[in-house]
């Protein structure tokens, strides 16, 4: 669980990515952010949408999976983050020139389809799947969604099944892409049961894949572990930034 949540912190506090710090604003341009985190011991989650003024949403996600709470989005959210000491931060913070440039330029742009906004470098959803030394598995995921979204809007990444899923008994999976699409298709928790009967992680995250493309025209990719800790990925948008690190490499494989 640390592991993931500082892997991901680290990612919204760096501005070249699509969560955090650097996300993409709304069509009133303001941030709005979502996140969550599975583990799949006991099957606990929690997750925030919509959260405004956070520059980190996957603690937010954290602290909700160790309260009584799964899901808290928008005003509720940003008030449980207050209650369990969690700072806020201004709308300027988290604001970039290449998003603000973005946002200005989609204001005018009438020809516009968000579902092409996908695969765009510098817009994915970040997200991390980790294992420790007792096969507990984590996967985690913390998005600004999609560019010029409508307020209000939430995609696949703070949906259990959706954006994430864990469970120790198949694999972990963190998602990204096309939101509404991703959604459809539970993408993640489809991915973690193609898992059974053994089948190659690698071989569950290209049919998963597959899937979504098949079905609903679908755009995305995913980063996955089984239960042995053996690593997949597979994407079918132009581009997807990974890297992984197992016990028995030096240093870790690093990809786009």
């Amino acid at each position: 669980m640390d592991a993931v949540e500082t892997a991901i912190r680290k990612l919204e506090d760096d501005p070249s990515f699509n969560a955090g710090r650097g996300a993409h604003l709304n069509i009133e341009g303001q941030i709005e952010l979502d996140a969550s985190v599975m583990e799949g011991n006991s099957l606990q989650a929690g997750a925030v949408a919509a959260v405004q003024n956070i520059r980190n949403p996957i603690s937010v996600a954290r602290r909700v999976l160790e309260s009584e709470h799964v899901f808290l989005v928008g005003r509720g959210a940003s008030l449980f983050a207050r209650e369990v000491g969690l700072a806020e931060c201004s709308r300027e913070e988290l604001v970039v020139q290449r998003e603000l440039r973005r946002w200005q330029a989609l204001r005018s742009d009438t020809a516009f389809h968000r579902q092409g906004a996908f695969g765009v470098p510098k817009t994915g959803t970040v997200g991390a799947v980790a294992m420790d030394q007792q096969g507990n598995i984590v996967a985690g995921n913390s998005t600004g969604g999609s560019p010029h979204k409508h307020p209000g809007r939430v995609g696949d990444s703070p949906l259990v099944g959706c954006g994430i899923y864990a469970d120790n008994s198949l694999g972990g999976a963190a998602c990204t892409g096309w939101g509404e699409a991703i959604i459809r298709v539970v993408l993640a928790k489809t991915a973690v049961d193609l898992l059974r009967g053994d089948r190659p992680v690698q071989e569950a995250a290209a049919l998963a894949v597959e899937l979504l493309r098949e079905k609903v025209g679908g755009l995305g990719g995913l980063i996955m572990m089984d239960h042995k800790g053996d690593i997949g990925l597979c994407f079918n948008t132009p581009k997807m930034a990974y890297a992984y690190l197992t016990e028995d490499l030096e240093r870790p494989v690093v990809g786009v």
